[in-house]
């Protein structure tokens, strides 16, 4: 018996995830992130590993307060972060409708990056753990946007509680030219390089 667990509460992860059939609980990770760089790639790699290793220390602490009543197993911790970065720049959530605006004219017409980091942590029914983890890095190629296209995609409220103010699998896709590397990625999570990589490391997530 083993368990993979979803150390995120985002439903476009958790969506992905049920698109390929896999059987997964979430337990999102709560701590307060902690960033010591502004590289793109380090930040969501150090964000990844950081909700991982929470909810991975979470469950080991509670398998040892109650050995008594918990069934040992193999337990696989999938911890997932996203950051849009331009010009050097990483843009996050937007603050309100005025710094939303300012991302998507930023972005409007131009090329962005958006990176994935993913860490897995393995706890065996030992209690021993391992972990691993990889970034992955798409190109997005913007049509150019005039101010009422953004202001009215800024109305329909779907950039408000995304990265860099936009979702490409909802309303702004219409002004996405194209993209260079996994579209999955930026929804928000590589599902094929995250199949990959757990095989590469002996893990078949279908048999786990």
């Amino acid at each position: 018996m083993s368990r993979i667990i979803l150390a995120s509460g985002s439903p476009r992860r958790k969506e992905l995830l049920e698109q390929i059939g896999l059987e997964f609980e979430i337990c999102p990770a709560k701590g307060e992130e902690v960033i010591t760089t502004n590289v793109p790639e380090d930040v969501v790699r150090e964000l990844s590993r950081q909700k991982a290793e929470e909810v991975a220390s979470g469950i080991l602490a509670y398998n040892e307060a109650h050995s008594d009543i918990v069934t040992p197993q193999d337990i696989l911790v999938i911890g997932a972060d996203t950051v849009v970065a331009y010009g050097g720049q990483i843009l996050g959530k937007p603050a309100d409708e005025a710094d939303a605006k300012r991302m998507l004219s930023m972005l409007s017409g131009n090329v962005h990056s958006v990176y994935t980091g993913v860490t897995f942590v393995i706890i065996g029914k030992d209690g021993r753990t391992g972990e691993s983890s990889f970034v992955e890095k798409t190109d997005v190629h913007m049509f150019a946007m005039s101010e009422q296209e953004i202001d009215r995609y800024i109305a329909s409220g779907e950039p408000m509680d995304k990265a860099g103010s936009y979702a490409i699998q909802g309303k702004c896709g219409i002004y996405i030219e194209k993209i260079d590397g996994d579209y999955y990625n930026v929804v928000g999570l590589p599902i094929a390089r995250m199949y990959q990589s757990l095989k590469d490391i002996g893990i078949d997530l279908f048999r786990w």
